[in-house]
């Protein structure tokens, strides 16, 4: 289905010389002469890259209509993993490629969003904050306060993090995702 450039807005996803893109932003410009254009930001959903692209009145936009699926983690095997969809209970096997640096977060029955376009899988979303062990870090020193640095700690999915020097062997911690950094101590 084809768009006008009015009906490109933030969340709606399209297709871009057979890439498929989320629109993040868009800025209606009417100027005094000439056509209207639309300057969008569009986020590639298969590598998460971000590029400007500016529409002209006349063109017309393809709509990509991506299936969200909730997914379960279940194993690794090679350079795949393995999923369960929620809704069908079918395994889902997806490329490394696909899932990007979000495999040092990936933890058994971590349910997350898969994105999917025409069968093929884009990207998996995980949740913004998850809480892991830490396995490895050197140990703490008496009088260590939050404010005092970080040191690395290696959770339980085998992924190196820098967390507080309080932190010891044992102790629960909350990671964002989306950053990778360290957000507090778990209860």
């Amino acid at each position: 289905m084809s768009l006008s450039i009015n009906e490109v807005k933030s969340g709606v996803t399209i297709l871009v010389e057979g890439v498929v893109y989320l629109v993040t932003d868009t800025q209606h410009v009417k100027p005094g002469k000439g056509a209207a254009f639309v300057r969008a930001k569009l986020r590639n959903l298969k590598n998460s890259n971000v590029q400007e692209k500016t529409f002209r009145g006349d063109e017309k936009i393809e709509e990509a209509f991506v299936d969200e699926r909730k997914l379960q983690y279940l194993y690794a095997s090679g350079n795949m993993y393995h999923f369960m969809d929620q809704e069908n209970y079918e395994e889902v096997a997806i490329a490394e490629e696909s899932i990007g640096d979000n495999k040092k977060f990936l933890k058994d029955n971590l349910e997350v969003n898969g994105y999917f376009y025409k069968g093929d899988t884009l990207n998996i979303n995980l949740p913004n904050f998850i809480e892991f062990n830490v396995v490895h870090t050197e140990p703490g020193i008496k009088g260590d306060t939050a404010k005092s640095g970080t040191k690395p700690a290696q959770i339980d999915t085998g992924a190196t993090i820098q967390v507080p020097l309080f932190i010891n062997v044992g102790d629960k911690i909350r990671i964002d995702t989306r950053t990778g950094g360290y957000i507090e101590r778990a209860a």
